[in-house]
């Protein structure tokens, strides 16, 4: 019975876990109210691509990695959030002694400047999977794992 338990807590781990990691989705497949939002608001992106991360969609463009700037829109086309990657050195300065002291020796492999519906600021640092959340001067708010 034991092992029952644990395969089905298991299956549903995964199962759960994997639902709520990005899925690339065609842009023929991005409800019409998205597209026209985003159109509206970012009308010169190009070479956009697609995601769908918990119920919502999430345009990326821009850079050599086509991921300098991402934004996430509910199905209704509802502005979420707008993320534009930044340099780690343009983090606030606090975000960086933060990390110096929290992260020693590991490498910031993303940063980014987060901007959601409200116009309220807060910025991301990636560090080895986590998520390490600053608000607009540079105070911890909160770590996790990517996309929690």
């Amino acid at each position: 019975m034991k092992k029952i338990s644990a395969m089905l807590m298991l299956a549903a781990a995964m199962l759960f876990g994997a639902s709520a990691q990005a899925q690339k989705v065609k842009s023929s497949l991005v409800p019409a109210s998205v597209t026209t939002a985003f159109k509206t608001k970012y009308p010169k992106a190009y070479k956009v691509t697609w995601e769908k991360e918990n119920g919502n969609f999430e345009a990326n463009w821009g850079g050599k990695s086509g991921e300098d700037m991402s934004v996430v829109f509910t199905p209704s086309g509802s502005f979420v959030e707008q993320v534009e990657a930044i340099s780690v050195s343009a983090l606030p300065t606090a975000a960086n002694a933060y990390i110096k002291a929290h992260y020693a020796g590991k490498k910031v492999s993303e940063a980014g400047k987060v901007t959601d519906a409200a116009g309220k600021i807060t910025y991301e640092a990636e560090i080895k999977g986590m998520e390490v959340v600053f608000d607009q001067k540079g105070t911890f708010i909160k770590a996790g794992k990517e996309n929690d």
